[in-house]
């Protein structure tokens, strides 16, 4: 689980109820972290309300720290645990290909280790 997750409102009281699943939903995120970035990993969330005036919109932005990079997503809905949704789908797609590039031995296979195995069997 990321543990420091520091979660601000810009013009937004943020209640328990909402804190709670924010730490949730965003908390969950580092099983798809590579391992080594996991001790070093932090995420910040700004949670703020505009466009007063013509109804109530929430806008949320997530920034996420990992080593070599900052990931970050935003996103703004009539309801605020909607955007939290939205943002942590966009942050997903974005923390694999982070994955991807930071892990070498991923859907890297030499055409000598493929070879060695086809070999083996026919012994």
């Amino acid at each position: 689980m990321i543990t420091p997750i520091k979660v601000t409102g810009i013009d937004y009281k943020i209640d328990d109820l909402t804190r709670k699943y924010v730490m949730k939903r965003i908390g969950r995120l580092d099983r798809y972290i590579p391992r080594h970035a996991r001790k070093t990993i932090s995420a910040d969330v700004k949670l703020a309300q505009v466009n007063h005036e013509h109804g109530n919109k929430y806008e949320v932005e997530i920034i996420i720290k990992v080593p070599g990079k900052t990931i970050a997503a935003k996103d703004s809905t009539g309801n605020i645990l909607a955007a939290v949704d939205i943002v942590e789908a966009k942050l997903l797609g974005q923390i694999r290909d982070y994955k991807q590039a930071s892990v070498n031995h991923i859907n890297k296979r030499g055409l000598m280790a493929k070879f060695k195995r086809s070999f083996k069997r026919e012994l």
